[in-house]
């Protein structure tokens, strides 16, 4: 029997040069293999691939990073295994000097290498591949994380105000799984329907990150209008701030027409990431915790 892939996931670490275009990618070399490449590995047990790309850079850098838009997949074999890494265009969050950093026995060197001059240095012609397709996103975008409630006691039970109906131990749980994946992205405005069951959901990463929560009534099953989310989700797209929106199933398909994307049918807990730029929807994807 073949054994399963093994999963990893990294991050094309840009910093912009002028006119907001980015100019160097970050790049680390292992003593071990002696190859440069991109800071990447392996997750840990229950960590969500994003949260593991943000911890490697960390790790293998010192740098904290957001994602951005994601990258094509690397697949290839690791003796008799296939791996595959999850790759994301990053920016720092914070201070970008790597001049500090401490060799060790995993990652002896971490560069800024100018994108023009990046290829002769990577090893492996799927990082240059992988580069390429950075380079062709490499401009900054926006990040708008429309989130589905988590899991929620049963409507047809409840007995008093459907606005009051709370989450289950379930939705709980993915509510407290959603922090790290909401922290991948750096997500610093958090927007809910008045419904206490979307609140609860942004609540664990309110806590983590210090953050208020803006509810908002016009994002509630019960007084959404077409007219009404067009205006939130367009003041949110024009805002800009790295955001999530907490809503309804009957409302997310406004949301989603609203921005121009066929609605995705999310699951509680599930949730669609929007890369914007400028108004206009670069990339999309999609995530789950269980």
């Amino acid at each position: 029997m073949s054994q399963p892939d093994i999963i990893a996931a990294g991050a094309v670490v840009l910093r912009k040069g002028g006119a907001g275009k980015s100019s160097d990618v970050l790049l680390v070399h292992r003593p071990k293999y002696d190859d440069w490449s991109f800071a990447k590995g392996k997750l840990d047990r229950g960590e969500h691939v994003t949260a593991c790309a943000t911890r490697e850079v960390r790790e293998e850098t010192g740098l904290d990073v957001r994602l951005g838009v994601p990258l094509p997949d690397q697949h290839y074999a690791v003796g008799n295994r296939g791996k595959v890494v999850h790759y994301w265009i990053a920016w720092v969050v914070g201070a970008d000097d790597v001049s500090g950093y401490q060799p060790n026995d995993e990652i002896d060197e971490v560069r800024w290498v100018p994108l023009d001059e990046a290829d002769e240095l990577l090893t492996y012609p799927r990082d240059r591949e992988t580069l390429a397709a950075a380079r062709t996103n490499g401009d900054r975008t926006r990040t708008l994380v429309v989130l589905r409630h988590a899991h929620a006691r049963d409507r047809a039970r409840w007995r008093t105000d459907d606005r009051l109906r709370p989450l289950l131990k379930e939705g709980e749980a993915q509510a407290a799984r959603l922090v790290p994946l909401l922290a991948s992205y750096d997500v610093r405005r958090l927007v809910s329907s008045t419904s206490y069951r979307c609140v609860q959901t942004l609540v664990p990463y309110a806590d983590a990150t210090a953050r208020e929560i803006e509810t908002v009534a016009e994002l509630s099953e019960e007084d959404a209008t077409v007219e009404r989310v067009i205006d939130v989700v367009d003041e949110l797209i024009e805002d800009g701030k790295r955001t999530v929106v907490c809503t309804h199933r009957p409302v997310l398909p406004d949301v989603f027409f609203t921005l121009g994307l066929a609605d995705p049918k999310l699951d509680p807990g599930q949730l669609l990431v929007v890369h914007h730029r400028k108004g206009a929807v670069v990339a999309t994807e999609t995530h789950h915790v269980r």
